[in-house]
């Protein structure tokens, strides 16, 4: 059958859709949105002993101590340590993984914008020092204020200049389309949309020389300093000097170390060429204040914001947004970098299951920019150590669960995931014979609202374990909470945190955290004013809100663990699916392509109809108290998943082998559902869309032999 058909989206999908991201979008709560009055669920006895021994004050404890040291990825061994030392404390048998890795750190960098009549406007390029904030003092934390971006090519670039937007390949398409030079220019990008990495990609493959990157108060809702609110450190307003660094590495083709794809980084690993996934031209970051001036200067040039006419492309600044360029001013910006081949540390801990082959991993990355890093991923990071020790409590009286649980503190994530992937590249073959799911956290708490994104199985079991956690001390349930933000809304995983190698192994997987709303205070991500003082003061002064986020965590992952079924719910597997379906109709649709869709359709009425028979085989385990029966199916909850990852990777980017999700090849965050097939539609490639519709309907099919009873 042959379908041209358009698809009806659904009112959730309209108001709302997930980005997987370190960064995770600031939403406005919506009023249309009855609060929930959801009962608590009751808990075990063990549950109430992991949920008894979670402490904000040991958060907080813990907190403190990873957000007053160096961490940047290959400087953070001490720490590393520490946190494998307190895993040990807890009862967990713990080590030290190490890779020898490619990574680059900035030398020096500079930003000169050179107006017609020979004046110069010269930006700091670095974030205000605040005596109320210690970790951004340096001579307290010498390493505390120096602005990065990680995988940055060395170099210079001298031109004009032209505002692209927020730099996504829909943008240069409308600046082609104006007649807008872009040979030899530099490009000034704003924030937003597309990973940052991208954004330089594609300004490089249009020919131009150097890339500028800044954060626009358009990202920070009703909390501005236009608003009336006072700045960070006196208020809750962005400090108007703050950065956002981060890594410009190709993300959506190849994540990890790119010297070394496929296997891991260790000493002696031969390297291969690393060019098509870092870039071969400089780029910095800014701040909006230090933007100000270059945007100004380009209005009356080139086409106006407005005219422009592009999602995202105008902010809230006082400026046009202007295309330019304009005549004779000129930037020079240089950027140099020192490559290296450096040793990173993976914390690693073990409880040892009764069951041997069916494991849980949890994870989060230990590494950031800056001193702080009180969100990202120190929220994360102390809301492992404090699950660790909670499990500890549970250990210390004789409790074994029946999978094991293998806890990560990964190293180098910020510059490309580095840590966790060639761990899983590492350990594939294990990885591939025992793994159950993996649990990411990142951005733990930088606010008061929870959200998650998950791989379908997972659904039901992580919005159950939500009605169990009594969210910040209140008398509202977490899920309640979670509703309310996200009017019951459940991300798609594309890339941007630890879950992306385990993923594409085909290993089922959840990221969750919680962030603030468009009315909460703005949360300065990958900036020096991610600190303890700004978390004490504004984003969980409590912390409470990591509380009740490792409370949370800690019974997903027990009841994981430790159930005689693995909690999945793969008839809403094959609904989502269904859903995944109706939106490739309306890609098609909205193409003048016709491809024949029959071979997809039918491979996924397969799986649901398997999904429903391993539903009722489990329900007779349950019911028969059948250990035979129990193994049968939670081997076949185990491995299905691996049957979407069957069919090799997807066109030049061979690393993501996951037919059903994968990071868009233009936003490197956001997820594409069946890419394979939608990004050759897109592209105008119908034999290879033709080819991947088969290619993921056999994935599918291998999935569905696997469950089938």
């Amino acid at each position: 059958m042959y379908y041209r058909s358009s698809k009806v989206q659904t009112l959730i999908t309209l108001f709302f859709a997930y980005t997987s991201a370190c960064l995770h979008e600031r939403l406005s709560r919506s009023s249309l949105v009855k609060k929930q009055d959801t009962p608590l669920s009751l808990l075990s006895p063990e549950e109430t002993i992991l949920v008894d021994s979670i402490s904000n004050t040991t958060i907080a404890q813990w907190s403190y101590y990873y957000t007053h040291g160096a961490h940047l990825a290959g400087k953070n061994l001490s720490m590393a340590e520490w946190t494998a030392e307190r895993w040990r404390e807890s009862g967990w048998n713990s080590s030290i993984v190490s890779y020898d890795v490619y990574l680059n750190y900035p030398v020096n960098k500079s930003l000169i914008l050179t107006y017609s009549n020979g004046s110069t406007y010269q930006p700091l390029l670095e974030e205000a020092v605040l005596s109320e904030d210690e970790t951004t003092i340096t001579h307290y934390f010498p390493a505390a204020i120096e602005v990065k971006k990680a995988m940055p090519a060395s170099g210079s670039a001298d031109s004009e200049f032209v505002y692209i937007g927020r730099g996504q390949q829909v943008d240069f398409d409308r600046l082609v389309e104006l007649g807008v030079p872009l040979q030899g220019k530099i490009a000034i990008a704003k924030y937003g949309g597309p990973f940052r990495g991208l954004k330089v990609k594609n300004a490089q493959e249009h020919g131009m020389i150097g890339a500028i990157i800044f954060t626009d108060t358009a990202e920070d809702g009703n909390i501005t300093e236009a608003n009336g609110y006072a700045p960070y450190p006196e208020g809750p307003a962005r400090n108007p000097s703050s950065v956002q660094r981060g890594s410009v590495q190709f993300l959506s083709t190849y994540p990890g170390d790119p010297t070394t794809p496929g296997y891991p980084s260790k000493e002696g690993s031969p390297r291969a060429d690393y060019s098509q996934v870092v870039p071969r031209i400089p780029s910095i970051p800014i701040s909006y204040v230090n933007a100000i001036p270059i945007l100004a200067a380009l209005d009356g040039h080139g086409t106006t914001g407005d005219e422009v006419n592009r999602t995202g492309w105008v902010g809230a600044l006082n400026v046009s947004y202007s295309t330019g360029p304009a005549p004779d001013i000129t930037i020079s910006m240089s950027n140099l970098m020192e490559d290296t081949i450096t040793p990173i540390w993976n914390s690693i801990g073990i409880i040892n299951g009764t069951v041997g082959d069916e494991t849980i991993v949890i994870g989060n990355h230990r590494d950031a920019w800056i001193i702080g890093g009180a969100a990202d991923p120190n929220s994360g990071t102390a809301i492992v150590v404090e699950l660790a020790k909670a499990f500890g409590q549970l250990l210390s009286q004789g409790w074994r669960p029946k999978r094991n649980i293998v806890l990560g503190s990964w190293d180098g994530e910020e510059y490309g995931m580095v840590g966790s992937t060639e761990w899983v590249e590492e350990y594939v073959p294990w990885l591939t014979e025992t793994a159950v799911s993996y649990l990411n956290i990142d951005i733990g708490a930088s606010g008061a609202w929870p959200y998650f994104s998950a791989s379908p199985e997972l659904h039901t079991l992580a919005t159950n374990v939500m009605k169990k956690v009594l969210w910040m001390e209140t008398n509202r349930t977490m899920y309640d909470v979670w509703f309310e933000y996200t009017q019951g809304s459940i991300g798609i995983l594309g890339s941007g945190s630890d879950f992306t190698a385990f993923l594409h192994k085909g290993i089922g997987c959840l990221d969750v955290g919680a962030g603030g709303s468009s009315t909460d205070p703005i949360y300065h991500y990958h900036s020096n004013f991610d600190s303890y003082h700004w978390m004490s003061t504004f984003g969980d002064p409590s912390f409470l809100a990591h509380k009740s986020m490792s409370q949370y965590l800690t019974l997903l992952a027990y009841n994981l663990a430790d159930r005689d079924v693995i909690q999945f719910d793969l008839p809403n597997y094959g609904m989502q699916l269904d859903n995944y379906y109706e939106d490739l109709l309306s890609t098609i649709d909205t193409t003048s392509q016709t491809v024949d869709t029959s071979p997809l359709r039918n491979a996924i009425d397969e799986f649901k109809a398997g999904a429903t028979d391993v539903q009722s085989l489990e329900e007779e385990a349950v019911a028969t108290n059948n250990s035979e029966l129990f193994t049968l199916v939670n081997h076949k909850y185990r491995d299905f998943q691996r049957g979407f990852v069957s069919q090799g990777g997807l066109p030049n980017r061979e690393f993501y082998r996951h037919l059903i999700f994968a990071p868009g090849l233009d936003t490197g965050y956001e997820a594409t559902t069946f890419p394979g097939i939608t990004e050759a539609l897109e592209a105008g490639n119908a034999s290879l869309a033709a080819e991947f519709v088969q290619k993921t309907a056999d994935a599918i099919l291998v999935a569905a032999n696997i469950i089938k009873t």
